[in-house]
């Protein structure tokens, strides 16, 4: 629906540019053999010799028109060059045309602010640079005028029988023309000069309109071409409408001009003068009844965008007679065709311009073959686009069920194979909207499976570090853990279970198993902590000392007793060596994955630190000060919640994860890493102390 909007000056100067016979000349270019010969660009579809997408000048010359088939070309110029459009997936591939356009797009932006209207138009604002030109050096005061100056066709200047050129270098050089006019002569000076410079560029030629407002603009450009521009004085204004007709403006050449030829008996633009602004608001609403009463005086407000990238992206293909679609498995084969190409548009252009789009839409024209006289159309159909181009298949073909539902009037279910001959598609697109630039600071929640690089921390920064056996629980009840004395390698068997990959570079095609490294903090002489891993070593856990401890991850995981190190001792069966961290393989957290890659060497004699050191409790939150064990031979385990006493420790910023990735991820892992990214409450720390120990011991009232 068009939208009436005043215009914020009548001293605008807004130009457009339209490349002549666009897509002809990308192919001379790349052939330049056909330089001056007449030529044209076919359709892939061979029937009749295909049809004729662009006719080039020369060709035109002949009366060789766009509604005719190659077939029909050749009879009335049989010299004809035809050229097929590239193909891909079985349809047009209209690439090559569109990095064409956006060269000629990226030389006009380097002076004006442009608008990219489609693949061969473009919009420019010239109003501050001509009011630049006009104060610093006007045109009365130019030495010499360009020849592409002087080709300029000026609407409404009387050239009475003289020389074209002089007349237009005349009015270009009047001082005592109104500021209005002089505003659009230093801006057909700047279009002019942009022209040349886009053909010696690109080879290009592009014809131009400039006037005071887009619509005037839009309409001049095509008024002479090619290679020429044309300027709409504002005095002119009134005689380029009153016989226009009402079908060549621009959002009339539907259902709003044949209701105003219809109802209103409006046959051009300037008939409809004679209806006041509150005829036609009663007629057609008060938005577009005052659209039309600007349309009707050449008044219009839209503003030049300042866009280079177009603001959507669509694929589709026509099924003309007998190819028409008549099945559901015909339809989700094109429907399957249609995203891939999208997808792939999508992602050069996530790419190149750092955008994303929010909407996939599915278009589709169709009619029933028992039903002659039907007129409704196919609706279209709308949905959140989601990434991937399996999950673009499904909702494209999803959104084909739901418009084709209400197409034939069926609501409960989808269409049935024996139902199929009652319809029948002869168009179908995909098309993504919605395009926003990337937000700064949201990254991909893979940003955080990548290897990290972190150094080797000292003791006194008590670094926490992760490993699967976490908050430690002694075996003797006194609420420390003592050290953990590694020595000789484990055997094979128990290599096998404790092997992992730096994070999912060593997961299998599919993705269905992932592990990663286990790192611990080691304490060597000189009080340095190191971390290792165990795939650079293999550890055996000997009896000099008795340890138990209990997984970290939201309390989760098998506790490691004295009897379960009994299991670990060298000379029994490797089956019993296996660790038990873990109910069963693969089923560990997701956690796992934010590990530090960057690990060191571990000497063979070596002590782990244990919570007691580190200040934190069996279950993971931080001790008070005076409640600390002391015990010096401790294991040290990471915390991977934020923890706002311990400002130097390694973490991730929550509000770098994009919480719209998360909905992709499978439902176990949604849960954990939401419950890892929600504030946590504060730890409990009453009278009787935050070890479980406290909890066993006698109160005072018992």
């Amino acid at each position: 629906m068009p939208v009436a909007r005043p215009e914020s000056s009548d001293s605008r100067v807004i130009a457009h540019v339209d490349m002549d016979c666009f897509y002809v000349q990308v192919e001379q270019r790349k052939q330049p053999t056909l330089r001056g010969l007449p030529t044209a660009v076919v359709q892939y579809n061979s029937w009749k010799g295909g049809g004729l997408i662009a006719v080039g000048y020369e060709a035109r010359k002949y009366g060789v028109k766009r509604s005719m088939r190659g077939d029909e070309a050749k009879k009335v110029c049989p010299d004809i060059h035809l050229v097929q459009v590239p193909v891909s997936r079985g349809k047009a591939d209209l690439t090559v045309y569109r990095d064409a356009g956006s060269e000629v797009v990226s030389i006009l932006s380097k002076k004006v602010r442009c608008e990219r209207a489609s693949i061969d138009e473009v919009y420019l604002d010239l109003t501050e640079a001509a009011e630049k030109m006009l104060a610093e050096n006007p045109p009365e005061s130019l030495e010499a005028i360009s020849e592409e100056v002087l080709k300029s066709h000026v609407l409404g200047l009387h050239l009475d029988g003289a020389n074209d050129r002089d007349c237009v270098k005349k009015w270009f050089c009047t001082n005592n023309s109104v500021r209005r006019d002089k505003l659009l002569a230093c801006g057909a000076l700047i279009v002019a000069e942009l022209r040349l410079e886009v053909l010696k560029e690109t080879e290009f030629t592009c014809s131009a309109g400039i006037a005071h407002n887009k619509m005037l603009a839009k309409l001049a450009s095509g008024m002479n071409k090619p290679a020429q521009q044309t300027i709409v004085p504002f005095s002119s204004v009134n005689k380029l409408l009153e016989s226009l007709p009402i079908k060549k403006m621009k959002q009339l050449g539907g259902k709003l001009g044949t209701s105003l030829q219809v109802d209103l008996c409006v046959n051009t633009v300037g008939d409809l003068l004679q209806f006041s602004e509150e005829k036609l608001q009663e007629r057609y609403g008060i938005n577009t009844g005052t659209w039309l009463w600007n349309v009707a005086r050449g008044i219009c407000g839209d503003e030049v965008k300042g866009r280079l990238l177009p603001q959507s992206h669509g694929s589709g293909k026509t099924f003309p007679g007998a190819q028409a679609l008549k099945t559901v498995y015909s339809v989700q084969k094109w429907l399957n065709e249609l995203c891939e190409e999208l997808c792939e548009r999508l992602l050069r252009d996530l790419e190149q311009n750092k955008r994303i789009a929010r909407t996939l839409t599915l278009h589709a024209s169709a009619y029933k073959p028992n039903d002659s006289e039907s007129l409704k159309k196919f609706p279209s159909k709308s949905c959140p686009l989601r990434n991937g181009i399996a999950k673009m298949q499904e909702d494209a073909l999803n959104l084909f069920h739901a418009g084709l539902r209400e197409y034939l009037g069926v609501y409960h279910a989808r269409m049935k194979e024996s139902k199929q001959h009652e319809w029948a598609i002869t168009g179908l697109s995909v098309s993504a909207s919605k395009i926003v630039v990337i937000p700064s600071g949201t990254h991909s929640i893979m940003k955080y499976f990548h290897n990290q690089n972190q150094t080797c921390t000292t003791t006194r920064e008590s670094n926490d570090i992760c490993t699967q056996g976490a908050a430690s629980l002694s075996s003797s009840g006194t609420g420390s853990c003592t050290g953990l004395h590694l020595a000789e390698p484990l055997n094979d068997a128990h290599e096998d279970e404790t092997k992992v990959d730096h994070a999912m570079s060593g997961s299998e095609p599919d993705g269905d198993e992932i592990e990663a490294d286990d790192l611990y903090m080691t304490k060597v002489a000189g009080n340095q902590d190191l971390p290792f891993s165990r795939t650079e070593q293999k550890l055996r856990l000997t009896d000099e000392t008795p340890i138990s401890c209990s997984a970290s991850e939201n309390g989760l995981g098998s506790n490691l007793t004295q009897s379960t190190m009994d299991n670990l001792q060298p000379g029994l069966k490797p089956e019993k060596q296996k660790r038990k961290f873990q109910k069963d393989k693969g089923s560990s957290s997701i956690l796992r994955f934010f590990h530090s890659d960057d690990s060191c060497s571990l000497p063979e004699h070596a002590h782990i630190k244990t919570f007691g050191e580190s200040g934190s409790s069996s279950s993971g939150k931080l001790l008070p000060k005076n409640e600390q064990p002391t015990d010096g031979n401790t294991m040290n385990t990471c915390n991977l919640r934020e923890d706002p006493s311990n400002d130097d420790a390694w973490s991730y910023k929550k509000d770098e994860i994009d919480p719209s990735v998360l909905n992709e991820l499978p439902l176990e892992i949604q849960a954990e890493v939401r419950a890892w990214v929600r504030p946590h409450k504060r730890a409990n720390i009453g009278k009787r102390g935050s070890s479980i120990i406290h909890y066993f011991s006698p109160t005072a009232n018992s």
